[in-house]
């Protein structure tokens, strides 16, 4: 947790991955997010990994640092009440769909320069999901060696797609300070992903070749980087991006006789070209299959890190969070109270900045547990007016 966003305050309503992101996000980074959710929570507040007792690690994780704001979302009361907050508050992040009573016009009648970031499934307002995106942009056609197309379980579009709305939120923010305009933002995770897979030069190879990029299991595109199993029966994660690391890898192999062989024979120099080494890995994996498996991970990894190398052995996500320099030791986590009771290491913000202390993580709230104090100070609804409404159900306290 650090303080950048001390004095911003933005009403947070969504659901699942993309949105939640976007709030978190700030969160860590000092601003007040309020989110606000249907009373007894919304459709993700049991989503898994849940405990025996059915709290979400899930949401409680994706909505630390934040406060809560139940109300009856079903009722004309509980919508007008969460209207107020957003026109009284100015900046909202949701992915509730474009029209309805969230429209950012309808909003924006009692707010005009009320900024709206709203995460879409596509851009002309259908649903759609990380993984039915995925499919679409044409990754599982990628991944794995084939022919079935592989899924993979992170869910990257909606990473990213939160991560950017933080963003824009953050640059419309800016321009109305400058200008004083406000308006809406749209980030579809459609257009996140696509948009992603242009960045990377995937839309002009396809169009440029005609073809289909082959499938390369775990083999690193245009790169000399795959796994590879020692002695010990340890498979890791051998990846190339410099010459310094390449010549440090031939050496620390034994290999510079078999790799200025292959060389003449091809009249190639892999000293300092990546995709020569891509191009001519027929070779080149059988010499490193046969050198790396006559010797232990731990030999290798000594030389390896003396070199530069970069390296990594395949572990479980159980292996990771045991490995103190991941975790127990990494300054990014502690210890928080967590809803659901039970007591593990919490991520603060990602990012480290030296010159500023790192406040500890703080847990995500209870459904309703900022309810009465969003209500009295945003709001400026008496104490009698909230006992109402808490006593007609319309807004739910932890």
């Amino acid at each position: 947790m650090y303080d950048l966003l001390t004095g911003l305050s933005v009403i947070e309503a969504s659901s699942f991955v993309a949105s939640p992101t976007a709030g978190l996000y700030c969160a860590q980074m000092g601003a007040e997010v309020i989110r606000v959710d249907q009373i007894g929570g919304g459709p993700d507040f049991r989503r898994w990994p849940v405990t025996e007792s059915n709290d979400s690690l899930y949401w409680e994780n994706l909505n630390r640092a934040k406060k809560s704001v139940a109300l009856d979302l079903g009722r004309p009361e509980g919508r007008e009440l969460l209207q107020a907050l957003v026109r009284a508050t100015g900046q909202f992040i949701t992915n509730f769909p474009v029209g309805g009573f969230l429209s950012h016009e309808v909003l924006a009648a009692g707010c005009a320069d009320l900024i709206t970031v709203r995460v879409m499934g596509w851009a002309d307002g259908s649903p759609a999901l990380d993984y039915t995106v995925n499919n679409s942009v044409g990754y599982p056609m990628l991944t794995g060696t084939g022919p079935a197309p592989v899924n993979h379980v992170l869910p990257a579009w909606d990473l990213l797609s939160g991560a950017y709305a933080a963003f824009a939120l953050l640059a419309a923010i800016q321009r109305r300070t400058a200008t004083g305009v406000g308006g809406e933002v749209r980030v579809p995770l459609s257009d996140v992903a696509i948009g992603t897979v242009a960045n990377l030069g995937g839309i002009a190879e396809a169009l440029y070749s005609g073809a289909n990029r082959p499938r390369l299991g775990n083999a690193v595109y245009g790169l000399f980087g795959r796994d590879f199993v020692t002695a010990d029966g340890q498979r890791t994660m051998i990846v190339v991006v410099t010459p310094r690391q390449w010549a440090n890898l031939v050496l620390a192999l034994g290999l510079d006789d078999a790799i200025a062989a292959i060389e003449a024979a091809r009249g190639v120099s892999f000293a300092k070209d990546d995709g020569l080494r891509f191009t001519h890995r027929d070779a080149l994996y059988p010499l490193f299959e046969a050198a790396i498996a006559d010797r232990s991970h731990a030999d290798l990894a000594a030389v390896f890190d003396a070199g530069g190398i970069v390296h990594s052995p395949y572990r479980t996500m159980l292996d990771a969070v045991q490995d103190p320099a991941l975790v127990a030791g990494n300054p990014i986590f502690g210890q928080a109270d967590n809803p659901s009771g039970f007591a593990y290491p919490a991520a603060g913000a990602f990012a480290t900045l030296p010159q500023d202390a790192r406040q500890p993580p703080r847990p995500a709230p209870r459904n309703g547990a900022h309810s009465e104090e969003i209500l009295a100070d945003r709001l400026s609804l008496p104490s009698g007016e909230i006992a109402r409404l808490i006593d007609a159900g319309i807004v739910g306290v932890a």
